[in-house]
């Protein structure tokens, strides 16, 4: 049996997926079934439109938009579906530090929010989306309480371990 995938993850393109793989593997840690998908706002306009609207329909809950440069894909995909949208600035290799797909996700219009984390920081985004769909599934819920709690329990073996 082949469970419903929760969370899409697309990005303008395959030179993206070293970033984006983070949220795959984050996700698949906590048990969260993906769909990862190729989808250029610039050079397959009727693919992105179509997996836009399409989205909710197959079961998505989340959606994290990967891109670079100019990065369009997570705005307009959340111009066109009903879900969270998150999105997550690639510094590309025509990219200007990074900037200009930071400043591209971050600053959407009024209407069409798109949750942004810092450049390249995938799993940020693979968190972030486990945390809406924890928000109605309990069982996902202890896994994000106990998640957190591993990563306070790493800080105090750091702080014990470089206090002899």
């Amino acid at each position: 049996m082949v469970n419903t995938p929760l969370v899409g993850i697309i990005m303008g393109s395959k030179s993206d997926f070293p970033v984006m793989k983070d949220a795959v593997d984050i996700l698949k840690d906590f048990g969260i079934e993906v769909e990862v998908d190729i989808v250029s706002a610039h050079r397959t306009p009727e693919k992105m439109m179509n997996y836009g609207r399409e989205a909710h329909k197959r079961g998505l809950k989340v959606i994290i938009a990967g891109a670079g440069g100019a990065a369009h894909l997570p705005g307009m995909i959340a111009s066109i579906t009903p879900l969270p949208v998150i999105g997550v600035p690639v510094k590309s290799s025509n990219s200007i530090d990074g900037w200009d797909s930071i400043l591209s996700i971050l600053q959407m219009p009024n209407g069409v929010p798109v949750a942004t984390v810092a450049l390249n920081a995938a799993k940020n985004a693979g968190i972030l989306a486990a945390q809406i769909i924890a928000s109605s599934d309990q069982a996902l819920q202890q896994k994000m309480i106990d998640y957190k709690e591993s990563l306070k329990e790493k800080v105090a073996e750091m702080s014990r371990s470089i206090r002899g």
